[in-house]
């Protein structure tokens, strides 16, 4: 018999750890090569981690719930004599298709052996010796390369406005600050950041049964808090015909579902949401300490309920994509969400987020803002109701038409609400006059 390492990938050149979240073989369970062997759950994604050969789970060193860095050793295979695969320095992530590939991380630097790691301490802050929340930590740990400018500069890294995911401080953030630091001095002191979030504990009932959050859930629940006291939260809302989409996706859906695309009337949200992002590039935007980041690219992200939690998968440059490539995106996104095989790039980079709780039935909703970005698009549900139809000679009738609300909240800091009306206006028209030759 021969052996293999099963190591802790890396899902991400920013990914420091993981959490293993679930053992889906148990010791002594033969195994396929590239059959999923466990779950794990970092700081962007969740994901089913393949077996890197075929044999037998002979030993698992990581149980459910252990949060270690990457390359940790997590589990022995033993497998027959030359059909073992060598054990690889850096695992790769689960090979799945996607529209545009991430690139892959870069391979670590080898380290000198040394003992295997012991499951790490919690993570303390490095002002009160607490705890640190989920936010600081998308904060700290940030690239190899930013906190090596940080430690040559002596920048507080957890001082800095990110614009990455949930925070998290990239390269040209870090520059950015340095370059300002005499400006800020001059001003005096910067604010402190905000402190840690606490979520009250209560003590339960008898009977009542208590689940600890995921790490997603206890991520999600930080950065919605977190997005609450950070921005000025201000909602618009705007009633829109979606008659003449229902008929156009009532005439194409076939041909699309020939192409193995469903075709929904998300799709044509986005679609409309994407043609208009460029007009009013405030709505596209980020806030960054006192300035306003107008964002190059529009990717529209697109909220995912899943049973363990929300996730954000994103459409890379949506304002370049026709509609069969934003209902092809849709559909590659939302399966591979429901499935754990997103990888770390599927949700990053965001500029603008829709959520679609219409889906469930409510007519309308108030969604918060999805940091760092200024706005947020919320999707009721749509369907046939009465409306009062003007003919062209004037007169009034009721008709029935497929309706639907759209709400969009926005960070009154930068987004005035003129701006936020006149864009939802614009997307509005469009949906009401979507042109045939664009299905």
């Amino acid at each position: 018999m021969a052996r293999v390492d099963v190591l802790m990938p890396q899902m991400g050149e920013s990914i420091a750890e993981g959490t293993l979240s679930k053992w889906l073989k148990k010791v002594g369970d033969p195994v396929k090569r590239d059959e999923p062997l466990f779950e794990i759950s970092t700081d962007k994604v969740d994901a089913e981690i393949p077996a890197p050969a075929a044999g037998v789970l002979a030993e698992i060193k990581v149980q459910e719930g252990q949060t270690v860095p990457v390359q940790t050793l997590v589990a022995i295979l033993e497998t027959e004599k030359g059909a073992a695969a060598p054990a690889p320095t850096k695992p790769e992530p689960p090979k799945v298709a996607a529209p545009a590939p991430a690139p892959p991380p870069r391979a670590p630097k080898p380290e000198p052996p040394a003992p295997r790691p012991e499951p790490p301490a919690p993570a303390r802050s490095g002002d009160g010796g607490g705890v640190q929340t989920a936010e600081q930590r998308l904060r700290t740990k940030s690239t190899p390369l930013v906190r090596k400018i940080a430690a040559e500069h002596s920048v507080d890294i957890s001082r800095i406005p990110g614009s990455g995911y949930a925070g998290r401080v990239t390269k040209q953030d870090i520059l950015g600050y340095i370059e300002q630091a005499p400006t800020q001095q001059a001003r005096g002191p910067s604010p402190q950041p905000p402190g840690p979030i606490t979520h009250p504990v209560i003590a339960p009932w008898p009977g009542d049964r208590v689940e600890p959050w995921s790490k997603i859930r206890k991520i999600t629940a930080d950065h919605m808090v977190m997005s609450k006291r950070v921005s000025a939260h201000v909602a618009s809302f705007f009633e829109v015909d979606f008659t003449r989409v229902a008929q156009l996706r009532a005439n194409a859906k076939q041909g699309y579902a020939e192409r193995g695309v469903t075709l929904t009337f998300l799709a044509f949200i986005v679609k409309a949401c994407g043609e208009n992002l460029r007009k009013h590039p405030i709505v596209n935007a980020a806030v960054s300490g006192d300035s306003t980041i107008y964002r190059a690219d529009v990717n529209i992200g697109i909220a995912v309920a899943l049973d363990w939690g929300l996730i954000v998968p994103v459409i890379k440059h949506a304002d370049e994509l026709s509609l069969m490539g934003i209902a092809r995106a849709i559909n590659d996104l939302g399966e591979r969400a429901r499935t754990k095989k997103l990888l770390p790039d599927d949700i990053q980079r965001g500029t603008f987020t829709i959520t679609n709780p219409g889906g469930f039935g409510p007519f309308a909703g108030i969604p918060i803002i999805n940091q760092p970005q200024v706005a947020i698009l919320g999707v009721g549900a749509i369907e046939k109701r009465p409306k009062v139809v003007t003919a062209a000679d004037g007169t009034d009738s009721i008709a029935i038409r497929t309706m639907g609300m759209l709400t969009m909240s926005y960070d009154h800091r930068v987004v005035d609400g003129a701006d936020a009306d006149k864009f939802l206006a614009d997307v509005k028209q469009l949906l009401q006059e979507f042109p045939e030759g664009a299905v």
